[in-house]
């Protein structure tokens, strides 16, 4: 398993309330699948990927992230976990935007000192050339659409060489043939390079592509 939640419960303090977005949750998620995490707003499905994607952690439980409990983790040893093994894509794309599409792609190999810069160009330009963008590797964001830059942030999110990509609603800011286009991506990549892909999203096309659909409503698993 590379992925696993155990009993895993999440309260936030709202003001004087505490509000829980999830509720005993326990999920088992094997090496190189393709999955989603589905439900309406609110389901507690971006919370579940935050906490696997080890940006946030539990009330209540473990989580384990290649047989490592996260819970008992250190602030820089979980941002190492995040640089090493995680992969991020959003729906608002988070690139940099003074910086152009390869320097984007560059920047989280910049934070791993071990890849040395010829190894670092060599990702840069081929995970460039994977999602379709080498022509545009000099373009800010400002002069990409918005599929292009989905495409950059896949491609960032890729040049770590993660085990795990986690994807927050990606196809939520694209028009229906982008976003058809950005999944049937993601997917090849999947076949291809065996990555874990984890989903949240309440969009039927992802849902119709995953090997498996975990719906959530209340912060709860639905069965």
């Amino acid at each position: 398993m590379i992925v696993e939640a155990q009993a895993v419960g999440k309260e936030y303090a709202l003001g004087k309330q505490t509000v829980t977005a999830l509720r005993n949750i326990s999920l088992s998620i094997h090496k190189g699948e393709f999955m989603a995490l589905a439900g309406p707003s609110g389901s507690g499905k971006s919370t579940l990927l935050n906490l696997i994607g080890c940006i946030d952690t539990p009330t209540t439980g473990t989580i384990l992230i290649g047989g490592q409990n996260i819970s008992g983790k250190t602030p820089d040893e979980l941002a190492d976990l995040r640089l090493n093994t995680l992969g991020f894509v959003f729906q608002t794309f988070n690139l940099l935007p003074v910086l152009s599409a390869w320097e984007n792609v560059e920047y989280p190999l910049l934070q791993q000192p071990k890849v040395a810069k010829k190894t670092r160009q060599e990702r840069v330009q081929h995970y460039l050339k994977v999602v379709g963008l080498e022509p545009y590797a000099h373009h800010r964001p400002n002069e990409l659409s918005g599929g292009q830059r989905q495409r950059v942030a896949i491609a960032r999110a890729l040049a770590t060489r993660p085990s795990i990509v986690l994807a927050d609603e990606p196809t939520a800011n694209l028009d229906h043939k982008t976003g058809e286009g950005i999944l049937r991506l993601m997917k090849d990549l999947n076949q291809e390079e065996g990555t874990t892909f984890i989903f949240s999203t309440h969009d039927a096309r992802v849902m119709e592509m995953a090997d498996r659909v975990i719906e959530l409503a209340d912060g709860q698993i639905m069965e």
